[in-house]
């Protein structure tokens, strides 16, 4: 691994929303002696697969996967990041997640933590739930639209064959492997992502896979960290 690097990876079927969310990249104040790089992986069969390609493919210790229509706003964000990453027991952080996560396993129903700015067509606004001030919180799960990791964990494409709950496999997995998923706080938003249409083609054949092979996991999270409502 190469200690001061970082880099994007990027699953790509969109070159304006690449275009512009490199833009923002390319605005980002890199920390002194770091370098940048960007990988894009076209036609991946799954955002897992994809990942996974991505990750192999570079040296980078720090690894940033987002989403083609996220648009930075933040630019020391590199920066915060890499405080956050001072502390090695944490393994992966992000801007928005779940730091009650609902048993039922649809984290809109949780307790989120967030402060982002979101447009879905006709509008932008901005989502902000911050209840905690401290300059990070533990989080459940890191949403995957922003996860940026200091360690390298395989992202679980043998479950996981499409778009939905990679990013609740990874944190879980990352917390198996006893690195601590974090929050930073955001007095104001870090970033704004372009929402679209939600395509919920296959979201619920996959929360009952997750479920099924994460429910010894979410049973033995601490009480603080759940958000009870009935399955």
């Amino acid at each position: 691994m190469t200690d001061n690097k970082i880099c994007f990876v990027m699953c790509v079927n969109d070159d304006t929303f690449l275009e512009e969310a490199v833009y923002y990249i390319n605005r980002l104040e890199i920390p002194e002696g770091f370098e940048l790089d960007l990988i894009t992986v076209y036609d991946a069969k799954s955002m897992t697969s994809g990942y996974n390609e991505g990750m192999r493919a570079t040296d980078a210790k720090y690894k940033i996967y987002m989403h083609q229509d996220v648009f930075i706003l933040r630019r020391s964000l590199l920066k915060d990041i890499l405080k956050i990453f001072e502390d090695e027991s944490v393994g992966m952080t992000g801007v928005a997640g779940c730091v009650g996560f609902p048993e039922n396993g649809i984290i809109w129903n949780g307790q989120m933590h967030w402060s982002i700015l979101e447009n879905d067509f006709y509008k932008t606004f901005q989502n902000f739930s911050m209840d905690h001030k401290e300059p990070v919180v533990d989080a459940v799960t890191i949403d995957g639209m922003f996860m940026a990791t200091q360690y390298d964990v395989e992202w679980r494409e043998d479950l996981f064959k499409g778009w939905d709950f990679y990013d609740l496999s990874q944190s879980f997995e990352f917390r198996r492997k006893g690195y601590r998923t974090v929050l930073p706080y955001e007095s104001e938003p870090w970033l704004l992502h372009y929402d679209g249409r939600l395509n919920m083609k296959t979201y619920y054949r996959d929360r009952a896979l997750f479920l099924e092979h994460y429910r010894s996991d979410i049973s033995s999270l601490d009480e603080s960290l759940l958000f009870r409502q009935s399955l």
